[in-house]
Order: structure tokens, then C-alpha cells, then sequence
């Protein structure tokens, strides 16, 4: 399911569930995805160049977003930052 989702950003469209996560940065998306097996979160980013990156998946547990996915998503779009910088 979440790779058809990223497959629609690679080609320009987007996923069928989504909200933007100006928290963790500029352009920073979260596909929302619900089946039977549960609730799937995935940040990404897609504005650097042609390249879409994944900065976090997990599964969520609790209808607000914990804190530590979101800390983590923010540190590794920040190393992104300075990585694509250089």
C-alpha cells in the first residue's frame, strides 16, 4: 500500500491520503494510509531535485502522532538539509 502511494509522488500525483507536516519542515508531507491491519504513517519530502525521500514509516498507535517519530523525522530532513547543502 505505501509503495503504491509513493509510486503516485514519483509520477507526479498525489497519494490518495495526505497532509502537509510543516512541523518536521518546508515540504514535508505524511501519506496517511488505513487498512485492517492498522493505521501507517510515512514522511517524506520529494522538493530536492527529482529524489523522493523517506525520513520516516511507522505504524501508528494512538490518534496523536508520538513525539519521538516526529523528532526523528525532523533530525534526519535536518541532516538532509546539510548533506544536500554540500
Amino acid at each position: 500500500m505505501a509503495g503504491h502511494q509513493l509510486d503516485q509522488v514519483q509520477h507526479g500525483r498525489d497519494p490518495d491520503d495526505w497532509k502537509p507536516m510543516p512541523s518536521v519542515g518546508p515540504g514535508v508531507r505524511e501519506i496517511r494510509i488505513r487498512d485492517a491491519a492498522g493505521a501507517f504513517r510515512v514522511i517524506y519530502v520529494a522538493k530536492f531535485g527529482s529524489t523522493i525521500y523517506v525520513l520516516h514509516c511507522f505504524q501508528k498507535k494512538t490518534p496523536a502522532t508520538r513525539k519521538g517519530d516526529l523528532d526523528l523525522a525532523r533530525n534526519r530532513y535536518r541532516d538532509l538539509l546539510t548533506e544536500y547543502e554540500r
